[in-house]
């Protein structure tokens, strides 16, 4: 079969490797039939995930398939059309148990696996663990176009932006940084009655389609980012503040945004030390919150999918084949200057 093979820093390949097989009794294959890329993948191929060794097939979203079985399954069979999460687990350990299955300590202390510490779903099929307790069967109202994004980006914007910030009915909200995961919470913040969400970013693009996917006000960032949202608060500040880029600076930025007594809520994926000035917020009331998506909030999101009220497809603006899995790349890697969100990779 035909994969997409990390080979060090910057070098990846799309070339044959060995079927994916059933090795263990609770394992499936699936055949990838829809897929896209993550930020992470990004930082994959930087170096920056030292457990990423030569020859991991990457990925980690995945929509297809079923075409083997392993004896111990029994909620899935072959020709079931299923989603394929970021997060596998075991069901029985601890951390599962827990509801925190992005610590499973039965496949190795996280449950981030695919692309990571086996091999991923950018590729014709991946072998899945565990799949009776990790894997979705998607609705026939659902599309793969709309599952994919269900996989990562939404459920990290929902349960780490909106759930952990714990958006109320009523509440304010900005949103720093309007990416596919900052996308992804303001899409899900009206879930909760959010009265007001204010996207923060840099690029015109990014806040355009943050209007389209339900933000009440786009701001653009700049020196003058904090007094422009407190301006939209009646001077007060946000009662959430979401993190969604994972720098030093929109860190701080969100940390300034937030009212007494509110949350912030950090989604993005942080690589070196933030200083934040606790001098200042610890007497204000305010909780900082950050963590590993977890995905249990997939079957609640199916549904709201599969009912129109959350339209995951807006998430995919631009579509590629597997043989073209390169230039998927490319586009997004540069996406502000390919207008790109979330790219579509299909059989």
């Amino acid at each position: 079969m035909k994969a997409l093979v990390y080979h060090g820093p910057g070098s990846k390949a799309w070339e044959d490797v060995p079927d994916a097989a059933v090795q263990e009794a609770t394992d499936v294959v699936v055949r990838v039939d829809t897929t896209t890329i993550c930020g992470t993948d990004l930082h994959i191929l930087l170096g920056d995930v030292a457990a990423v060794t030569d020859g991991r097939v990457l990925g980690h979203e995945a929509v297809g398939t079923v075409t083997e079985v392993g004896d111990a399954v029994k909620g899935f069979a072959a020709g079931d059309r299923v989603l394929v999460p970021a997060i596998t687990k075991c069901g029985r350990c601890e951390y599962c148990q827990r509801g925190m299955p992005s610590h499973c300590q039965t496949v190795g202390g996280i449950g981030w696996i695919f692309g990571h510490l086996i091999d991923g779903t950018q590729a014709e099929y991946v072998r899945v663990p565990y799949a009776d307790t990790s894997l979705y069967a998607v609705p026939d109202n659902v599309t793969n176009e709309q599952a994919i994004f269900l996989a990562d980006s939404l459920p990290t914007g929902y349960e780490v932006g909106v759930l952990a910030g714990e958006v109320r009915p009523g509440d304010t909200v900005a949103v720093v940084g309007a990416g596919a995961v900052g996308l992804s919470a303001i899409l899900t913040t009206g879930l909760w009655g959010a009265s007001k969400v204010i996207a923060v970013d840099t690029n015109k693009f990014r806040l355009t389609k943050a209007l389209d996917f339900g933000a009440t006000d786009a701001v653009e960032a700049g020196p003058d980012t904090t007094d422009a949202v407190l301006a939209l608060t009646d001077g007060l500040g946000v009662d959430v503040s979401i993190e969604a880029v994972g720098y030093p600076d929109t860190l701080r930025t969100a940390a300034s945004l937030v009212r007494p007594g509110g949350t912030i809520a950090n989604i993005g994926v942080h690589g070196v030390p933030v200083e934040l000035p606790m001098q200042e917020l610890w007497i204000h009331n305010v909780k900082l919150t950050m963590g590993l998506v977890d995905t249990v909030s997939i079957p609640t999101l199916l549904k709201m999918v599969g009912s129109g009220r959350i339209p995951a497809e807006k998430m995919g603006t631009h579509t590629f084949g597997f043989g073209e899995i390169d230039e998927a790349y490319e586009v997004f890697k540069h996406a502000a200057d390919n207008e790109a969100l979330k790219v579509v990779i299909s059989a």
